[in-house]
């Protein structure tokens, strides 16, 4: 049974989504694609054991710890070319940073086939369990900052928490 529960931090309420497998969902409250495929109107606020690893997760990434997010059990509902990108994502490690293009390029060696930067940044941008899996990682070709769906003031914030340089 889905559960969401509610948490702070230092970039306004985040929303955590999951059943008793896995983290379905990690949304900033008003980010695009809220909620994704999900309903949260109609799925009730609790607590599981899995929204409890979630949630000590994201205290420990506030704090200044560089929490494992494959320690999580995460399944986000995407298509299998977005679970490719957000497998790739998922190798990005903290305090560093990957372009789009080099994103394409590891999709096209994971897979053998090619795809586009722009293609990439449109998975990405649908990431259903923001911040836990890496989006804020991703910047553009020449280092400067785009989009997030979390917004780019908090996309900054990220960015400078794990001490990660960026072109302003």
């Amino acid at each position: 049974m889905l559960q969401q529960i509610t948490v702070p931090s230092p970039l306004g309420k985040l929303v955590l989504l999951a059943d008793n497998s896995a983290l379905r969902g990690a949304w900033f409250q008003n980010q695009n694609h809220f909620g994704a495929i999900y309903n949260l109107q109609t799925i009730p606020e609790g607590t599981n054991p899995i929204l409890k690893q979630g949630q000590d997760w994201l205290a420990a990434y506030f704090a200044g710890v560089h929490p494992d997010p494959q320690a999580l059990p995460l399944a986000p509902a995407v298509t299998p070319y977005r679970q490719i990108v957000l497998d790739l994502l998922l190798q990005i490690p903290y305090g560093q940073t990957k372009s789009y293009r080099d994103v394409a390029q590891a999709f096209q060696q994971k897979t053998g086939r090619s795809t586009s930067p722009r293609a990439i940044g449109g998975a990405i941008g649908h990431n259903p369990i923001s911040l836990i899996i890496p989006c804020h990682r991703i910047l553009g070709q020449d280092g400067s900052l785009t989009g997030y769906a979390g917004g780019l003031d908090r996309k900054i914030w990220l960015l400078e928490h794990e001490k990660i340089h960026y072109e302003k």
